[in-house]
């Protein structure tokens, strides 16, 4: 009796849970870069001698996938997709850095290369100046070049390289910034063999009928585990009326 309440009670609390990532997956369905997130429970007795039948479920893993999202091609100068894997680098407003699909990028006021949410985006040097009044191109490489108004195309100056990266999905946590750190902090080193497809964006990879699907899914489930906790508080008061007969 006590597991199936336990169980039932957990589990229903951590259901609701899933239904939130869910909707935040579908809310961010037209988030460029953005990656779906998803949890996984398990059961886990209660440590004790008092309640030695007891179990919870618990939240055992959140995670992230890593499923490439589509490429729309926009035709913008300072639009970039990732060709695969690997991830570009941007700097943490406290110091440190994180890494993103989201090759939405911008100059802010400052001069600085940043991505639509304002993290200033690294190259192998720290954070990438642009000159003003100039032209920009980023190659396939990540390298950022810029021809200075009113010159010939061939006054190309090159003023950093994307710091562009690819540690290994095991290592990848997502914070709550839709950003993705190292897994106890760090650096990942720059990788060559990451490319970009310039005059692109990859957008979310959400699957929205699958969302859609696990959403009714989840529904029925927090359905059933409320059942089982009737089921169980009517077990109880019939219990509880056989043992007063009996006195």
């Amino acid at each position: 009796m006590d597991r199936l309440i336990y169980i039932a009670m957990t589990g229903a609390s951590q259901t609701l849970g899933q239904q939130a990532t869910v909707a935040h997956n579908l809310a961010n369905i037209g988030t460029t870069g953005y990656r779906a997130e998803f949890n996984v429970f398990r059961a886990v007795p209660v440590v004790g001698p008092s309640a030695p039948t007891r179990a919870f479920v618990v939240d055992s893993t959140v995670g992230a996938s890593f499923t490439p999202g589509a490429i729309q091609h926009t035709g913008r100068d300072l639009d970039v997709a990732v060709q695969g894997k690997g991830w570009i680098a941007v700097q943490l407003p406290r110091g440190g850095e994180a890494y993103t699909r989201s090759g939405s990028l911008r100059i802010s006021a400052n001069g600085l290369l940043q991505t639509r949410e304002g993290f200033n985006v690294l190259g192998e040097g720290g954070p990438i100046s642009i000159p003003p009044d100039t032209a920009i191109t980023i190659a396939k490489d990540g390298t950022v070049s810029t021809v200075p108004s009113g010159s010939r195309p061939t006054t190309v100056v090159t003023v950093g390289r994307l710091k562009l990266v690819d540690p290994p999905e095991n290592q990848l946590v997502k914070g709550g910034d839709g950003l993705f750190r190292l897994r106890g902090g760090g650096e990942a080193p720059a990788d060559p063999n990451v490319t970009l497809l310039g005059g692109a964006l990859e957008g979310s990879n959400v699957n929205v009928v699958e969302a859609m699907v696990t959403m009714i899914a989840l529904a029925r489930q927090f359905d059933m585990q409320m059942k089982m906790l009737q089921n169980a508080e009517n077990n109880s008061r019939q219990a509880s009326q056989i043992l007063n007969m009996n006195r």
